[in-house]
């Protein structure tokens, strides 16, 4: 117990703080860095920000910035069209997409052009919005409170079950203003999938604003993961929580600058402790040699982590200890004052009638097929479950395996070009 304990402390304590390379950036803008002649340095794209790697790459970019009713200020970046393909401005369906636990919009743009899931779904003629949680590296900012200093504990009071039920729903009520639709489709990663069935239990009156929802590596049950450590230490998690809130610790795992450095130094190609990178990688998201590309490295260690709070890895840890999907145990006293009973209420699934289509694979330690089962079998509406046809395929590989798109995203943007078609009859027809 002492271990996990100080195992916990140690990264808790070496995460705090933030590193943004803004004023790098700036001088690149200065210098023209980006122009029409496009260099493969992978070390530029590990610290430029999501923005900025869209622009390198010649892709069209807006920034937004999105406040919550509890005042989070979320940064959303849009891809409006494609650079090679379906490239003319021009009015064309939404995809709302979002990132997972200690992740950041970044994800679905590391592998580059080709390869990551914003470009492909842009070159495919969609107008992309990639979200941001509250407390990661692109929403890190609140209209009164710090992310540091005196409010630290305020700032992340909160777990996924906010970012489902609040951020979520604000993003896209505001992506729908943008656009002038009245619905968009929506893919999510592992903590996005969660927090969509936390929006689609609490919030049910947003599944019409869903064409078609894609769960990658859907995360809902945890009953039956294979992931050693966390089952070892979810039994603990509210005691973890209860340390870091008495050190006055609320965030885990925030972007800094020394992640960027062990990329760059330590993880490129033909540096000797590459295989220790990778199997950080492995440890975090189940091993699978084919499908992980180790020169990119420097890039995901540029990104990743990109920060959490501490209650949201604790939220997780019950879900593990309990079997259950539901909502944020305080203890029975605070309970009490917040849900008006002394357990916390379960996620009605059955509430969530859009088209759900849950993508799982038969080798992923967190979302187990016995808990994807379970969740389709509760979620209301026609949920369908696709199947990666390859048994080795991991959590990861999801947004970052090598034959991701051929295995997962060809059939996504297949489905959802299918209900276009279906919508656009409809209209023609009225």
């Amino acid at each position: 117990m002492l271990r996990l304990l100080l195992f916990v402390g140690f990264f808790l304590l070496t995460s705090a703080g933030r590193s943004p390379h803004a004023d790098y950036v700036t001088r690149l803008n200065q210098e023209s860095a980006f122009g029409p002649k496009l260099s493969d340095n992978l070390l530029l794209d590990a610290i430029l920000d999501v923005p900025d790697m869209i622009r390198r790459y010649n892709y069209p970019m807006e920034e937004h910035f999105v406040i919550t009713p509890d005042g989070y200020i979320l940064g959303v970046q849009r891809i409006p069209h494609g650079r090679d393909r379906n490239n003319i401005p021009g009015d064309r369906p939404a995809v709302f997409v979002m990132h997972g636990l200690l992740s950041s919009s970044a994800d679905y743009l590391i592998s580059g052009p080709g390869d990551a899931l914003a470009y492909i779904l842009a070159e495919e003629g969609y107008d992309v919005w990639l979200g941001n949680a509250r407390g990661n590296y692109y929403s890190r900012k609140h209209l009164t409170l710090k992310p540091d200093g005196k409010d630290t504990l305020s700032f992340w009071d909160f777990s996924w079950d906010e970012i489902g039920n609040i951020d979520l729903p604000t993003m896209i009520d505001y992506v729908l203003a943008q656009t002038g639709k009245s619905a968009l489709h929506y893919i999510g990663m592992s903590q996005g999938t969660t927090s969509f069935f936390v929006m689609g239990s609490l919030r049910p009156d947003y599944n019409k604003k869903i064409i078609s929802m894609h769960a990658l590596a859907p995360v809902a049950y945890l009953g039956h993961t294979k992931h050693n450590l966390l089952r070892v230490i979810a039994p603990y998690s509210a005691n973890f929580a209860a340390l870091a809130r008495l050190i006055g610790l609320g965030e885990f795992l925030p972007n800094r600058a020394i992640w960027t450095w062990v990329g760059q130094n330590i993880c490129k190609d033909k540096a000797p402790l590459q295989v220790v990178c990778k199997n950080i990688f492995f440890f975090i998201g189940g091993h699978n040699e084919d499908q992980f590309n180790a020169t990119l490295l420097p890039i995901k260690f540029g990104h990743f982590p990109a920060g959490a709070s501490v209650r949201q890895l604790s939220h997780y840890g019950q879900s593990i200890s309990t079997s259950m999907f539901r909502r944020y145990d305080y203890g029975w006293a605070q309970n009490l004052l917040r849900y008006g009973t002394p357990e916390p209420p379960h996620y009605n699934l059955s509430n969530i009638d859009c088209p759900v289509h849950l993508h799982y694979s038969e080798s992923d330690p967190l979302a187990d097929v016995i808990d994807v089962n379970k969740l389709f079998n509760e979620l209301g509406g026609t949920p369908i479950r696709i199947r990666v046809p390859d048994k080795k395929f991991s959590h990861i590989d999801f947004v970052w395996g090598i034959d991701a798109k051929a295995l997962v995203y060809d059939n996504v943007i297949e489905i959802m070009k299918n209900f276009d078609k279906t919508e656009k009859k409809t209209k023609d027809f009225r």
